[in-house]
């Protein structure tokens, strides 16, 4: 959420660069520059953006893991097994886990079961 005392000119800025760096540390909260009254630049601390970097990386992976599971619910996909397999037949190596690693499931298909536990590391 954008505060009205997170939005200053670029001017403004310039004129006054070293309290407005001091502010941006110490709150952690991003500032908007204006050109001419419109929005044009945003600015932030370095740890402010590398926590924003972290947080769109980890909505990223949950996405494609919501992707990957509603894609198996659907029925789409393959068994592990005989994806390896093709790539074993391509001459290609993998490394796969002991089996004791994944935890074993009791329905019938031979994919995981939905809510299964995930192996810990």
């Amino acid at each position: 959420m954008t505060r009205r005392t997170d939005i200053h000119s670029l001017s403004d800025f310039q004129r006054d660069a070293e309290t407005h760096l001091r502010q941006l540390k110490k709150t952690g909260r991003s500032r908007i520059l204006t050109v001419d009254g419109k929005a044009e630049l945003v600015i932030q601390d370095t740890e402010s953006y590398r926590k924003l970097l972290d947080a769109v990386e980890r909505l990223e992976a949950i996405e494609g893991i919501k992707r990957g599971l509603a894609s198996l619910q659907r029925g789409e996909g393959r068994p592990i097994e005989d994806a390896l397999e093709d790539l074993r037949k391509k001459g290609m190596e993998y490394k796969t886990a002991p089996k004791s690693v994944f935890p074993r499931h009791t329905c019938a298909s031979r994919y995981p079961c939905p809510g299964s536990p995930l192996p810990r590391e």
